[in-house]
């Protein structure tokens, strides 16, 4: 094992220490995209990004946010819409605070377009479809 490995390993133990207990994943159908992007003096921007789903096989709906914030550089956000199928990476939110039922998302991906929010190497979730019993 290399040096490069041994590091991706320290962080990732690190990680799943820090936030294991809060890691989910939710896969569904988009029924609301919000995005909103603010400037600030031209040099800080924000893009904030509220998304609801509805998981299959489930009647609730799932709603989740995600916020960059970046000096100089716009952030990007991939192109999500109502209807399309998505697996979302999240962290759940924290007990106790006012915004616990809110999903943190830290990975999108889009099963309808193909597109990634981060690349991951891991294939693509092929779309199961449920047929209706007699």
């Amino acid at each position: 094992m290399g040096f490069k490995d041994k590091l991706q390993k320290f962080y990732a133990d690190n990680y799943l220490k820090k936030y294991g207990d809060r890691i989910t994943q939710a896969y569904g159908t988009v029924l609301s995209v919000k995005v909103e992007e603010k400037k600030i003096l031209w040099i800080f921007h924000i893009l904030k990004a509220t998304i609801i789903l509805k998981p299959e096989g489930s009647k609730n709906v799932v709603r989740s946010e995600y916020k960059a914030r970046r000096w100089f550089k716009k952030p990007e956000f991939i192109a999500v819409s109502q209807g399309n199928v998505i697996l979302l990476q999240a962290l759940k939110g924290k007990k106790g605070k006012e915004n616990s039922d809110v999903l943190e998302i830290k990975n999108i991906r889009n099963t309808t377009t193909r597109k990634d929010l981060f690349k991951i190497d891991a294939p693509m979730p092929k779309r199961q479809v449920q047929y209706k019993r007699k």
